[in-house]
């Protein structure tokens, strides 16, 4: 059978024709990065169950105390990796991860550590715990936590209060009520409760959920028709009662 040399030559011709026209597209067309700045940052911070302390004017100002900040420089001297390495020295950030685009946008996506409790601690240690029992610094910034006071060490802290504040920051109605944890020299719990002029006593930090499960039920069907204010401390330390001291009138 003889080869038709034309034909095959015609065929060939189209296939290098369709992988020039190819590589005209995703390779002679692409922007070149030595000649491109970045136009654009753009900065995701992951939404968590509670707030944190970063936004982005926050990831700004903290890329451009290391004059890391990419807006408006020459993409090809942006690295990456070592912005991702600048954020996540921050003790408020968990994980970061930085691209950038072919249009000359340069992206970051981090999510930050969460505080779910303030530590005012007796021996003048003051700091946050994030919601996995990990320490944090203050930071100045304004934030709605539980406050933990009294005799108060750092192990402590992390295996007992952060469980607790946990449960209480997962709940809608304790995370509303509680405003302050109370650590006695024995290691119990008082509670003080935003409504309502007295003291909850938790006594030993176990089984926490059924004892405010039964606070709850006594707050909806007992305190609210005797009276948020008739008793200056309610104790829930022993299962399947509750123990109420009456306010004294003056």
């Amino acid at each position: 059978m003889a080869i038709n040399w034309k034909k095959t030559l015609i065929i060939v011709i189209d296939v290098i024709l369709a992988a020039y026209l190819v590589l005209a597209v995703t390779v002679f067309n692409r922007p070149d990065e030595k000649a491109t700045v970045c136009s654009e940052v753009k900065i995701d911070i992951e939404e968590g169950k509670g707030d944190g302390f970063l936004n982005p004017a926050e990831v700004k100002g903290l890329l451009e105390k290391q004059r890391l900040y990419p807006l408006a420089q020459p993409m090809q001297f942006i690295s990456t990796r070592k912005i991702e390495e600048a954020l996540v020295k921050s003790p408020f950030v968990d994980e970061a991860q930085c691209y950038k685009t072919q249009s000359g946008h340069v992206c970051i996506q981090l999510s930050q550590r969460l505080p779910v409790l303030h530590v005012m601690a007796d021996n003048g240690d003051c700091y946050y715990l994030d919601d996995h029992g990990e320490i944090l610094p203050t930071s100045g910034l304004p934030v709605d936590l539980i406050v933990a006071t009294g005799r108060i060490n750092r192990k402590y802290a992390r295996q007992v209060l952060a469980p607790i504040a946990n449960s209480l920051r997962d709940n809608r109605f304790w995370q509303s009520q509680i405003v302050q944890l109370n650590v006695l020299g024995d290691g119990s719990l008082e509670m003080v409760p935003r409504v309502g002029d007295h003291v909850v006593y938790l006594g030993a930090p176990t089984d926490i959920d059924k004892k405010l499960d039964r606070l709850r039920k006594f707050y909806k069907y007992g305190l609210s028709h005797a009276g948020w204010n008739r008793y200056e401390r309610i104790s829930v330390e022993f299962g399947n009662q509750i123990i109420c001291k009456k306010r004294k009138k003056i």
